[in-house]
């Protein structure tokens, strides 16, 4: 058979029909990704930019979870301990070195990327149910610490009065506004790089790996390598978006390394749609704004939200975005 016949043979066709819609749909989330950096740019004249703020922090630790349980097939039911490490990095720096607010969040997303490689390489030897044990096993580990160490946490007070500083001494952070924009250009930024991450040979191989691991490994791949790196990216977005919430909010405390967070960062991710690119985004907008809302209903916002959850499930099995996108036949 000569070349010519190889190329045209059915299987060449077809490996060419797939790259060409994985390429048509990169460019459509390249589009909504635009999309939401202008709705980014008129949501202040709209909302409170703090409100916004806390929704971008935590869309962006939503995205942190999703590369991991939605890319790489890994449940994890400490993910707060990545984030909450990153929120005390930078109130313990800031506070108590003077650190400027570019070297805390650099700091809080090397500390974070240090401990996702460590707690990563210990997790990704075990699977299913005993992978999500291990790591809320690890995640407690790191609060019982946080509370053991009170005079570099705080304890139960936490870290308060965080300063924002001056971004590069030029930026002064203290305003909403410019903090805002300094949040959103973050966030778009990182979301930007998990989409480019995603459609990278990288982020295929561990997609490849979420649907049949053994036959990943029958063809040479290693495994756990592939699982250790996805594990440590998604702990240093995490990180990187604790240590914009302790800026934001000026506090780092012991909430934010509680098992609780890390089951509000799954809810977030389900309602969104799980395995979506813009999912995330949008369970944190529903979770945070049914939490400033519904803030003065006391114990019953639990509630609520256990019913809200109950419905979204039933009436989108996907989550919003994931049954958007299979109804528009989309990868978003």
């Amino acid at each position: 058979m000569n070349q010519t016949s190889i190329l045209q043979s059915p299987a060449s066709d077809s490996l060419q029909i797939e790259r060409q819609k994985a390429f048509a749909q990169y460019k459509v989330q390249q589009w909504v990704l635009v999309g939401l950096a202008v709705a980014l740019m008129i949501a202040p004249a709209l909302l409170y930019p703090v409100f916004l703020m806390k929704v971008l922090c935590f869309a962006l630790f939503a995205l942190s979870f999703n590369l991991l349980l939605g890319f790489g097939g890994m449940l994890s039911f400490g993910h707060a301990a990545y984030f909450g490490g990153g929120s005390y990095a930078v109130a313990y720096l800031a506070t108590q070195w003077g650190a400027p607010p570019e070297l805390s969040l650099l700091a809080a997303v090397s500390i974070s990327t240090v401990m996702g490689a460590a707690f990563g390489a210990i997790a990704v030897r075990r699977d299913g149910i005993y992978f999500a044990m291990i790591t809320l096993a690890l995640a407690q580990l790191v609060y019982f610490i946080a509370v053991r160490n009170s005079d570099l946490t705080g304890g139960e007070n936490g870290i308060q009065a965080v300063p924002r500083g001056r971004l590069f001494g030029l930026l002064d952070l203290s305003n909403d506004m410019v903090l805002y924009a300094v949040v959103a250009v973050l966030f778009i930024a990182t979301l930007a790089l998990v989409i480019r991450i995603v459609h990278s040979p990288f982020g295929q191989t561990c997609r490849a790996i979420r649907d049949n691991e053994a036959r990943a490994i029958s063809l040479g791949y290693r495994v756990t390598r592939y699982k250790i790196l996805l594990f440590t990216l998604s702990a240093a977005v995490a990180g990187l978006a604790g240590g914009m919430k302790a800026l934001v909010f000026q506090l780092a405390t012991l909430a934010d390394v509680h098992w609780t967070l890390s089951s509000e960062v799954i809810l977030m991710t389900l309602l969104g749609g799980l395995g979506t690119l813009f999912g995330p985004v949008a369970g944190a907008l529903i979770v945070v704004t049914l939490q400033n809302f519904l803030a003065g209903l006391g114990e019953w916002v639990t509630v609520i939200q256990g019913v809200i959850f109950a419905i979204c499930v039933m009436a989108f099995r996907a989550g919003i975005v994931g049954t958007i996108a299979k109804r528009s036949r989309q990868e978003l």
